[in-house]
């Protein structure tokens, strides 16, 4: 079922993610070669601390840590951890989310670690569009669908594959509600987008195959052929004047 937001509700949800778009600028800062995905882990874990806010991520149907570091074939939900250094030319999608007053918040996007090849570039500023033309379709009136074609049409017209076996979904009172949002799909119309929904809009992005596999320890998402991954994720509120992004810092 899909719960329509009340605007004082939608407005209780733009501190928590306000604190997580702030508390992923200050990782980004930390994303230089030679540090470990753990450092960033021990950061947000001080961040949480000092915003007095709880881990949207941490035990989630047990998932060990606060922060999803996802490094170059990482697609998503990477385990942080001290013996993965970071070095020039990889990228790292960092996911994090927070808990405030019973309302989550929910963000991600991808780093470049210093200089990195031209074709991970363009994958990486063509997924960061994709977002952005995704909340452009966060409109009273239109359908799931139209964000679903905002993404997929703009990312393989670029030569890249959209990953199918993860989608954005609805937030609020859970990370995780009503409706799924593919970022994929059939150009036809579906759910009617209506005032009061609050989405998480999240394109990810493969250089080569769309098709992933789960690793061993049952998180990390990886792309099947080895190459590198992107993601960009913005917390939206569909309003009757527009899309509202609730994760940006303004």
């Amino acid at each position: 079922m899909v719960v329509l937001r009340t605007m004082s509700e939608i407005e209780k949800m733009k501190r928590p993610n306000r604190i997580v778009a702030e508390i992923l600028a200050e990782l980004k800062e930390l994303c230089r070669p030679g540090r470990t995905t753990f450092e960033l882990e021990e950061r947000s874990r001080e961040l949480v601390e000092k915003y007095q806010v709880k881990s949207a991520f941490h035990q989630y149907r047990g998932y060990p840590d606060y922060l999803c570091a996802s490094v170059n074939e990482e697609v998503v939900h990477g385990i942080p951890s001290r013996k993965k250094v970071l070095r020039e030319g990889d990228i790292i999608s960092l996911d994090f989310g927070v808990i405030d007053d019973g309302f989550y918040g929910d963000a991600a996007f991808t780093v470049e670690v210093g200089q990195v090849e031209p074709a991970v570039k363009k994958m990486v500023e063509v997924t960061k569009e994709s977002l952005s033309r995704a909340i452009a379709q966060c409109r009273v009136g239109n359908h799931l669908s139209d964000i679903a074609q905002a993404v997929q049409t703009w990312v393989e017209s670029n030569g890249f594959s959209v990953v199918r076996d993860f989608v954005g979904h609805g937030i609020g009172r859970n990370l995780h509600e009503d409706p799924q949002v593919p970022n994929f799909g059939i150009p036809k119309p579906n759910l009617k987008l209506r005032e009061g929904m609050v989405l998480a809009l999240e394109p990810m992005v493969n250089l080569g195959t769309w098709r992933v596999r789960i690793l061993d320890d049952g998180w990390t998402v990886v792309t099947e052929d080895g190459k590198p991954s992107a993601h960009f994720e913005h917390t939206v509120a569909i309003t009757e004047k527009g899309p509202l992004v609730l994760s940006r810092v303004n």
